[in-house]
């Protein structure tokens, strides 16, 4: 059964109107040719693709030949016209099930203990995770920072400290028509100031502060139904079904606007908050929002390993020890540049020394499928090299080398063993076995203690023991 189509933003739209006009399937470069109204980033559309690849409008066709690599192509699952009434069909679907249930305005400090600190606690959670994986900062697309733009309405929304109701109405629209989730959800607002303390090159604080940073914060969170259970009934003093309700879960998503950078406000971002970093929502962050799309790390690691996966499918090359060979070349770079405020990333220096790493030609399609997936926003090689399998790969290592000391100390203890039995007194296999020169034979004497037998063998200084094969010192 094939997937109903879900909504397309306004770039997916664009992708899809020049895979549908062109004649043939499409590589990365070629859409960008076919739309020449849009400045495309090549990572963008990337990114765009992988979306449109998800909804299950777009499939791979094939490969093309390129200046010196293959790129993938790209074709429509469906027409225009099938689209157009499939889409048609499931919007006012949707738009029956869009109401509105409750919208309520309160001042966050007059609520009761017990509701204060629950807001409190999904405000501060849509603050919370991974930077670069939980939290991004996307900016504005530059149309955006026009007049009527998203940043423009945004910026109204703040300073008007939520009160004016049409602003947030506005955004409620924008979030019901953009967030595709199936079942309910609370929209939440928060507005707030922050006095920005100034503080000194030693980092201490000074009194005064030269800012107020003024930002809002949007928290979207599931309402679900509880479980059914059984429980007390106090109307009733029994034991029997219990009343459902709708609870309000952490945030599944949530922006705080403008971005706090530097201890400073910067109304060119947002501050974007998933709890799924594997889908972030590319389509929300550009149609809600206004923002150029933003892969996470979780999303550069799972790209970048299937980059590995493709570039040494049918190669003769050992596929475990050409990927851990990559993770060890990249880590290497990483922790050379771990002091420096900016992170490295896959740069030309980073392909250049991975080139010394592993086999050129697999380095030399490692190169072209990370250029055609991430474009000019290379990914953070903290995100996609994996430490957890360099380490794996170092503990089989030190296990191996031990395992072969092992293995000759076994031998050399055989070895002394033979040696020892091809003497003429250990010919007669007896238990204990004295091989002393002559003169110490002499100083030899045999005693009974406690009803026991010994033989006591005097050791001067500087004479040397050896029992069993093995040097003793006494």
């Amino acid at each position: 059964m094939s997937k109903t189509p879900k909504r397309l933003t306004n770039s997916e739209r664009e992708i899809m109107q020049a895979l549908w006009k062109s004649e043939k399937p499409l590589t990365a470069s070629g859409i960008i040719a076919a739309s020449p109204n849009k400045e495309w980033k090549n990572s963008s559309v990337h990114l765009l693709i992988k979306s449109l690849l998800d909804k299950d409008l777009v499939e791979v066709a094939g490969f093309e030949k390129t200046t010196k690599n293959y790129a993938r192509t790209f074709k429509p699952t469906m027409s225009y016209e099938d689209y157009s009434i499939k889409f048609m069909l499931n919007d006012t679907d949707k738009e029956k099930r869009k109401n509105i249930i409750l919208k309520i305005n309160e001042t966050f400090l007059n609520l009761v203990d017990d509701e204060f600190f629950k807001y409190l606690e999904i405000a501060k959670k849509t603050l919370s995770g991974t930077v670069g994986n939980n939290l991004l900062e996307l900016e504005f697309n530059p149309e955006e920072e026009l007049h009527g733009g998203k940043q423009n309405f945004l910026l109204g929304l703040r300073d008007s400290g939520l009160k004016t109701e049409g602003l947030a109405d506005r955004l409620y629209e924008l979030i019901i028509n953009n967030y595709d989730y199936d079942g309910n959800y609370l929209i939440l607002l928060f507005h707030d100031a922050y006095d920005v303390i100034t503080k000194t090159n030693d980092n201490n604080k000074l009194d005064e502060s030269e800012e107020v940073y003024s930002y809002i914060i949007c928290s979207i969170c599931p309402v679900e139904l509880t479980k059914a259970a059984l429980g007390y009934r106090e109307d009733t003093h029994r034991i029997g079904s219990r009343i459902r309700d709708w609870v309000v879960s952490m945030p599944d998503t949530g922006f705080v606007f403008p971005a706090f950078t530097d201890r400073s406000s910067d109304i060119h971002s947002i501050i974007y908050y998933t709890k799924n970093a594997k889908e972030p929502r590319p389509e929300f962050m550009e149609s809600a929002l206004g923002c150029k799309p933003k892969r996470t790390a979780s999303e550069e690691k799972k790209t970048f390993d299937d980059i590995l996966k493709n570039a040494l499918t049918d190669s003769e090359y050992d596929s475990d020890e050409v990927i851990i060979n990559v993770h060890q070349a990249l880590n290497y770079i990483a922790e050379e540049n771990c002091m420096s405020n900016t992170p490295s990333t896959l740069d030309n220096h980073a392909m250049e020394n991975l080139k010394t790493s592993i086999p050129e030609d697999i380095a030399i399609k490692i190169e072209a499928a990370c250029i055609e997936e991430f474009g000019d926003e290379s990914p953070v090689l903290e995100n996609i090299v994996d430490t957890k399998a360099i380490e794996n790969h170092c503990k089989k290592q030190r296990e191996q080398r031990l395992q072969k000391e092992v293995e000759e100390l076994k031998e050399q203890i055989k070895e002394i063993s033979t040696e020892n039995r091809s003497l003429p007194w250990a010919e007669n296999n007896s238990e204990i076995i004295l091989n002393v020169s002559e003169k110490k034979a002499d100083e030899i004497e045999a005693k009974i203690i406690d009803g026991r037998r010994f033989l006591i063998v005097p050791i001067d200084n500087g004479e040397h023991t050896v029992i069993n094969g093995i040097d003793t010192e006494l």
